[in-house]
């Protein structure tokens, strides 16, 4: 697993030399695109969009289907695929989760068994809190979280991103969480909407329906810059006038989750390059654009040397946490 990086970088390598001939491969038969969620979760809204777009623009002469394989965190899906080495049929679609779930679960894959192709977004994490809390700004939060009862903060799933982050809080602040998981961030939402826990991470699109009830209330976002200004959501604010986490006090710079995608190791170089060319243009297109405001997700195309960069740093954060956590599988 140590040799993750290194494998990715050798695969960033092949993506290069092979661009030039990505006009030489079309796919001559019907695409998987291999969701590792269920119907309905962000994977899956994030890949069938792609699919809708594909369709629509006719970018590929070929059919696309869905195939969701989301059992185990994902880890389903990546077995999957991994499983059909050299295959450049098999787009798979998930987040950072390809190549941080090996490093907590034993599991039927390795993070260098895929080839990157690209990632399309980011999503963003903010603290929400109740919105009858009487904890109305960060400072007060960390306060709170510093009392020898601590706070209860959900997330999705346990050892994952929203746990990663929680972890991260606690170092850079001494706050104190009683981390509670749930089967995902929606379920999050509706127990923090119901008072049931004091705060979640979770990101805009799986509170904003109880932000505009009223029901919870951001802190801040854990972004380098704050989000883009667009309508107001609730209570008068919009996205752009949450403030960042780092301008709060809390001294975590950025994190956020990829959204990504992946063929298996071996596939032909001018494949990996052919669907890298693709999900460029759907990047570039009104419908995308409306996917990325819709979910209040950060639009961020990256290929190559800097899908490579992102990923090894991504990587390496959270890896650092596994260890203090003593999450690491042996």
């Amino acid at each position: 697993m140590k040799k993750t990086i290194l494998a990715a970088a050798l695969l960033a390598s092949a993506f290069t030399a092979g661009a030039a001939g990505a006009a030489d491969w079309k796919p001559a038969k019907p695409v998987e695109f291999v969701v590792t969620s269920g119907a309905g979760g962000g994977t899956d809204n994030f890949a069938r969009t792609i699919q809708a777009i594909v369709t629509k623009h006719k970018l590929v002469a070929q059919p696309i289907v869905v195939v969701n394989k989301g059992g185990g965190n994902g880890a389903e899906g990546y077995v999957y695929s991994a499983s059909a080495a050299g295959d450049p049929y098999k787009l798979t679609f998930g987040t950072n989760n390809q190549y941080l779930l090996p490093y907590v679960a034993k599991l039927g894959y390795k993070a260098s068994d895929f080839a990157p192709v690209a990632t399309m977004a980011l999503d963003e994490f903010l603290i929400w809190v109740n919105g009858e809390s009487p904890l109305k700004d960060t400072k007060a939060y960390v306060e709170a979280a510093k009392k020898p009862d601590g706070l209860r903060m959900g997330g999705s799933q346990s050892k994952d991103t929203d746990q990663t982050l929680v972890s991260l809080i606690s170092q850079a602040t001494g706050a104190k969480f009683t981390y509670i998981p749930f089967k995902s961030g929606g379920e999050a939402a509706v127990q923090l909407a119901g008072a049931h826990i004091d705060s979640n991470v979770n990101n805009p699109n799986e509170n904003i329906g109880q932000w505009k009830a009223g029901m919870v209330r951001p802190l801040c976002v854990f972004s380098p810059a704050r989000m883009e200004a667009g309508p107001k959501v609730a209570q008068g604010m919009g996205w752009s006038d949450i403030p960042t986490c780092k301008e709060t006090g809390i001294a975590i710079d950025s994190y956020r989750m990829p959204r990504t995608v992946w063929l298996p190791a071996g596939a032909p170089p001018d494949a990996v390059a052919f669907y890298a060319d693709l999900l460029k243009k759907v990047s570039a297109t009104p419908e995308w654009k409306e996917y990325i405001e819709r979910t209040s997700q950060s639009d961020a195309f990256m290929a190559g040397e800097d899908m490579i960069k992102f990923v090894k740093q991504d990587e390496t954060r959270a890896v650092e946490v596994f260890k203090a956590e003593k999450w690491i599988v042996q």
